[in-house]
């Protein structure tokens, strides 16, 4: 029997990592496909379990199912972290740090009392189905809404302060003219009545009965219609300026049109011979 040597245990993370991380492999694509199987079998565990009457049939079979899963996703989780070239990386990362939380729950029901209602964290496990499916290259197109999002945020933080200020006034207005005796126990309260009526949510737990209280609710609502699809356009203004291609500041000598594509050496409208 050889003995283990540094170079036989680098090899063996190598291998371990071709595998877990690549699918150019047999094995490695069987992995994934095992994985995701899994994965989607667990979670379908979990939200079996949350169902009484199956958790009070099943609940032998549930049990056992969820610990075989526990045990097969902290063999991948300990080859994770033995194989990864950088162990902190890995068990500091966001796909780490969920594989470690959907494995605790079950750990800590051995020793603690009351941490079933801790096991729904297990359906993290739903979101290791974007490493599987090695979507994390597509997420690039997320740079799109990122970077929308992050040109409207001054006007979208403008624009929930004044929705703030004007639920806090409309609020105060309605706990003034209702009271405590209608269900406007507290300004705080009345501010959750207005927040609730102008986003057109209305749960209907508590509601004006004046008149003068109705007319007010009245006009929240028409605001709510006017205003609540602001931060909509807002973001989808930004998003269409970002997929906007970008255009090279070349005038045509010929049609004279401004702007062309990136690389274009004909002009895409009358086809002369662009000039840079």
């Amino acid at each position: 029997m050889k003995l283990l040597t540094k170079k036989n245990i680098a090899d063996l993370r190598e291998r371990i990592h071709i595998v877990i991380d690549g699918t150019d492999t047999r094995l490695g694509k069987f992995f994934d496909i095992f994985l995701m199987v899994a994965i989607i079998a667990s979670v379908a565990v979990v939200m079996l379990d949350s169902v009484l009457y199956i958790r009070l049939k099943y609940s032998e079979i549930l049990f056992y199912a969820e610990w075989i899963f526990t045990i097969l996703f902290t063999l991948e989780y300990t080859l994770r972290l033995f194989s990864t070239p950088n162990r902190a990386r890995y068990a500091f990362s966001f796909f780490g740090i969920v594989d470690l939380l959907s494995l605790l729950p079950t750990y800590l029901s051995l020793f603690l009392g009351g941490v079933q209602y801790m096991t729904v964290v297990r359906i993290l496990r739903i979101l290791r189905v974007f490493r599987v499916l090695k979507l994390a290259a597509y997420m690039k197109q997320a740079s799109f809404l990122a970077s929308a999002l992050n040109s409207s945020k001054q006007k979208i933080f403008v624009f929930f302060l004044f929705v703030l200020l004007v639920v806090t006034v409309f609020g105060s207005v309605l706990y003034v003219i209702e009271g405590p005796e209608n269900g406007f126990t507290s300004i705080p309260i009345s501010i959750y009545w207005a927040i609730v009526t102008l986003t057109t949510v209305g749960y209907g737990d508590i509601s004006p009965k004046t008149p003068l209280g109705q007319a007010v609710a009245s006009m929240i609502m028409i605001v709510g219609y006017s205003i609540i699809a602001v931060p909509t356009g807002i973001f989808t203004s930004e998003l269409a300026k970002n997929m906007r291609p970008q255009l090279h500041p070349v005038t045509c000598p010929n049609c004279g049109k401004y702007g062309h594509a990136s690389g274009a050496h004909y002009c895409d409208r009358c086809g002369h011979e662009l000039h840079f």
